[in-house]
């Protein structure tokens, strides 16, 4: 998740400094954070935390954040995916590009989260249906009052049937209406997602998918998602109800379907593909999914190298593990680009 710039416009009378505006930017503000289309972040006074982007002609201007510092969410897990607290800053070391870089500011306090629900409503999702939504009502009966979800539906064609709201009850109205039909979009559906992602109003963001089946309906190639994953900045976790293929048998990289490409996607994100089973398991994986989303360390440092090229940048955690503690096991985003001048 990157911040790009400097502080632009601040008003007349005062001035910020970089380190202590983004340091509010990133962890401080939860709500007031939203993302203009342009992809600037911008700081806007809670009332107009979701008004429109050009405000009222009287009204207070967006303060235009754009500060070099990269924010790396990680989760640490044990061995049975069980989400393990308690470790400092000392703990952690983060390198881009295999050079190791300075983590300038830390924290592991539970913050609200965006969340976007990608649900498949193809017609092979008729007997699955029911549990999928009580997996959604898992997330939501988990939520933190200040977490915002949006829903995004497919079969052949992927649309946006609920924006971004912190009203829960939205979404469980819209899933009571859902019907299924049809073929499988999943690539253009995760790509009405990310375009979505940009209006979120928190600094922590993910896209949940629940899916049985094969992409055989979108418009939008492998390659072109796998770009738009990881120009992104959120996670994006993946329930996936078919039988698992492993990659020697999904073909090319460039012609992954089903659990491969989900778990491809996952994986570049710091997300993962939780592989369904049974269908009585949907609920208590979306609801360690929401656990996992609320219990992040938030790593953020600034690059060592402030070259503005576009290229793609290797992101690698290493974490120590202190004494009396089990196994640990980490997930963080592999990567981000940046800007080109």
């Amino acid at each position: 998740m990157r911040y790009t710039g400097v502080v632009n416009a601040v008003s007349a009378a005062r001035r910020l400094s970089l380190r202590g505006l983004a340091y509010i930017a990133i962890f401080g503000l939860g709500q007031v954070l939203c993302q203009e289309p342009t992809g600037t972040s911008v700081l806007r006074p809670q009332s107009e935390a979701n008004s429109s982007p050009s405000g009222d002609a009287g009204g207070t201007p967006p303060i235009h954040v754009n500060s070099d510092l990269v924010v790396i969410p990680v989760t640490v897990t044990d061995h049975k995916g069980r989400i393990v607290g308690g470790l400092q800053k000392e703990h952690f070391a983060l390198y881009e590009d295999k050079v190791e870089q300075a983590i300038t500011h830390f924290a592991s306090e539970e913050a609200p989260v965006s969340i976007i629900l990608v649900l498949d409503t193809s017609d092979s999702m008729r007997p699955k249906l029911a549990k999928a939504r009580e997996a959604v009502a898992a997330l939501l009966d988990n939520a933190n009052p200040q977490d915002e979800f949006s829903l995004v539906e497919f079969n052949q064609v992927a649309r946006l049937t609920v924006k971004f709201t912190t009203k829960a009850e939205e979404v469980r109205d819209r899933l009571a209406m859902v019907r299924t039909g049809g073929g499988t979009a999943l690539l253009d559906a995760v790509k009405v997602a990310l375009d979505e992602m940009k209006k979120a109003c928190h600094t922590r963001k993910a896209i949940i998918i629940i899916s049985d089946g094969e992409d055989n309906a979108s418009h939008y190639s492998v390659a072109e998602l796998r770009n738009a994953v990881r120009q992104a900045d959120a996670l994006v976790y993946a329930i996936g109800i078919f039988d698992w293929e492993p990659y020697s048998q999904a073909g090319t990289p460039q012609r992954l379907t089903g659990s491969a490409l989900l778990d491809e996607i996952a994986k570049q994100t710091g997300g993962r593909l939780f592989q369904v089973s049974g269908l009585k398991q949907l609920p208590a994986i979306a609801a360690k999914i929401g656990a996992w989303l609320r219990n992040q360390y938030i790593l953020a440092y600034a690059p060592s190298s402030q070259q503005k090229n576009g290229r793609y940048h290797h992101i690698q955690v290493k974490i120590t593990r202190p004494d009396g503690f089990p196994r640990l096991r980490g997930y963080w985003r592999l990567g981000y680009y940046t800007p080109a001048e």
